[in-house]
């Protein structure tokens, strides 16, 4: 019990940026805080933060750390509930978001499944591009896809989230394939004019230093074409059409990868993967109904024949 209250103090002081404030809402003195902290450190033998007169962050391994710490506590809680629920049946209001792509294909397809095995469960499932604030909007969890930002909120990885070139056959016959990323600029590229996601471009590992050299490196190129759009779903499309060469997330384009429509390019240079996660406000206890959607949503992603059914 000593080390959680450790962990939950290192969480609190992290997510909070202030010794003071992290005393505050566990109603201790600052001094107990410190000293939790002091002793967190001393028993890990690792800097977790650097503390001055006017702030705190993180270290490197303290940023490590307090994803594993979250998880953690997020497991407990999830444990205490299972064991205090019972046969107790989920029930209430579950408010969803996430983003409106991603979400059309994958996430609303599994809305009725999940309330077909909880009747007794409603859910609201809000579509949005923005990043929505879902602690100030009422929403009981997101699904977001991509690198995170530093946030207050507890993440789960449901699945990773590769990157690849595509084109349908008959560009690729038309045009020709390129063999290195830095040949896109011969070759038609369907580009989006409005993501932050891609506003370094299109990322690809490559050999670091001279050629053949094994270590490697990520680098962005920013290939440019006739084509460009702000919907990736009309660059989709597009792409189906055989118009050019389009940067895609596998969750987009493996069920026609699958059959034949769309072929992979530059596979040897893809960039390593980031996540899909489902983030939630941190809190002592999930409700069950929320703890049961989680669950749902990684049992599904985590089979490679869901992400290849088509949209």
């Amino acid at each position: 019990m000593d080390k959680l209250k450790a962990f939950e103090s290192f969480v609190s002081v992290a997510l909070r940026g202030s010794l003071t404030a992290a005393a505050q809402a566990e109603g201790v003195a600052p001094a107990i805080m410190g000293r939790r902290i002091d002793a967190l450190e001393e028993r890990l033998g690792v800097k977790l933060l650097v503390r001055t007169t006017r702030r705190i962050s993180l270290t490197h391994e303290g940023s490590a750390f307090l994803e594993d710490c979250q998880r953690l506590l997020a497991e407990i809680a999830n444990a205490e509930a299972s064991v205090s629920a019972g046969g107790v049946k989920a029930s209430g209001h579950l408010r969803i978001t996430a983003p409106a792509g991603f979400g059309r294909r994958h996430v609303a397809p599994l809305v009725p499944r999940f309330r077909d095995l909880h009747s007794d469960v409603t859910i609201t499932l809000n579509l949005s591009d923005r990043v929505v604030d879902l602690a100030g909007e009422g929403f009981d969890c997101g699904v977001r896809v991509g690198d995170l930002p530093d946030s207050s909120l507890v993440s789960v990885r449901l699945a990773d989230n590769r990157r690849l070139c595509v084109a349908s056959p008959r560009y690729l016959s038309q045009h020709g394939t390129p063999k290195h990323p830095g040949e896109l600029a011969r070759f038609d590229c369907l580009t989006l004019s409005s993501d932050a996601s891609q506003t370094r471009g299109w990322a690809f590992s490559v050999p670091a230093g001279r050629p053949g050299s094994v270590t490697r490196e990520v680098v962005h190129f920013r290939p440019g074409g006739p084509l460009d759009c702000s919907d990736g779903q009309v660059l989709h499309d597009w792409c189906l059409a055989g118009h050019g060469i389009a940067w895609r997330s596998t969750w987009e384009v493996e069920a026609e990868i699958a059959a034949g429509q769309l072929v992979p390019v530059l596979q040897e240079f893809d960039a390593p993967p980031n996540g899909i996660y489902v983030v939630f406000p941190q809190r002592r206890h999930l409700v069950l109904r929320l703890r049961l959607w989680i669950d749902f949503l990684k049992h599904h992603y985590a089979q490679p024949s869901f992400w290849q059914r088509g949209p």
